[in-house]
């Protein structure tokens, strides 16, 4: 009996892990990251019992729609995706999984994460997430991204969304306060992302997708990558000046700011894809300690 059941079990957790694989997991954990923080900032201080089950719930919903986007775009771009290396193991550009399933699959992310948020969060919340699916599924995916070297730019809109959609599950309206927080991911998107397309032009180019470096190059791609971080520096030092924050959040925006500018200029200077790697990684790093240290600014100093 054992030796009967044991392939169906395996295929049954390969599938799965498929699905969970058109996710993309690490962009999600991001993203609920910074949902959870415009949750917490949006809650003067330790945050009672309710309050926690309503962010826990948001955070749920947020990421079942968040994936539904993520594995609509696995079905859109699953041409692209083969002839990218980077992408090209994901199972929808290797034939694993169908349209059908990957589309319905998507659909019911999308539908359950709504619902939850629509009943036990609140109907401003659920809206504003179903726009972010359409901005990034639909407006970024089909329209932006085959048409325009600008598409990262435009379609970051929806990647600097969820602290606005955190604050609205907790409020149930939006404020200024959110509003710093999406210009700062909205600035921070074109040289996070253009530093990666620096190292792999190749794949981009290969794939017929107009990235910044295929159709300008790479060192005006570097110039503007420099050019939005010293933008981004100023976006970062906002919640301080408008009261979000303290000393402790400062000191860590100047530092991780001044990092994200030497970084981009040594780029600009001397390129080599070894650096734009580094860049890249320290994209990450700058955003994820960033929204930390005003996470810890909230409850040490708040």
């Amino acid at each position: 009996m054992s030796t009967a059941t044991t392939p169906s079990l395996g295929h049954t957790l390969s599938t799965w892990r498929q699905f969970n694989a058109l996710t993309k997991p690490r962009v999600i954990q991001l993203i609920v990251f910074c949902a959870l923080i415009g949750m917490v900032l949006a809650v003067p201080g330790v945050p009672s019992w309710a309050q926690l089950q309503r962010a826990a719930v948001a955070c749920l919903g947020i990421w079942l729609v968040a994936g539904a986007a993520a594995a609509f775009n696995c079905v859109v771009e699953q041409h692209i995706d083969a002839r990218m290396r980077r992408t090209a193991w994901r199972p929808t550009a290797k034939g694993e999984l169908t349209n059908t399933q990957t589309l319905g699959f998507s659909a019911a992310l999308c539908t359950a994460g709504s619902v939850l948020l629509y009943l036990w969060v609140n109907p401003l919340t659920m809206w504003l997430t179903f726009a972010t699916f359409v901005g990034y599924a639909v407006i970024y995916t089909v329209i932006l991204k085959p048409l325009t070297p600008q598409n990262i730019v435009i379609g970051g809109a929806s990647g600097a969304m969820p602290p606005v959609l955190g604050w609205s599950a907790m409020t149930g309206e939006v404020g200024p306060e959110a509003g710093i927080l999406f210009l700062i991911i909205f600035l921070w998107t074109p040289p996070h992302f253009w530093a990666l397309a620096l190292y792999r032009v190749e794949d981009y180019r290969k794939s017929g997708l107009p990235m910044l470096p295929v159709t300008h190059g790479s060192e005006f791609t570097r110039l503007q990558i420099l050019l939005y971080t010293f933008i981004l520096f100023a976006a970062c030092l906002m919640p301080f000046m408008y009261g979000m924050s303290g000393w402790l959040y400062l000191s860590a925006a100047v530092l991780l700011s001044i990092g994200f500018c030497l970084y981009a200029w040594w780029l600009w200077r001397d390129y080599s894809d070894a650096l734009a790697r580094k860049t890249f990684r320290f994209s990450l790093i700058h955003l994820s300690l960033l929204f930390a240290a005003l996470l810890l600014d909230h409850y040490l100093l708040g």
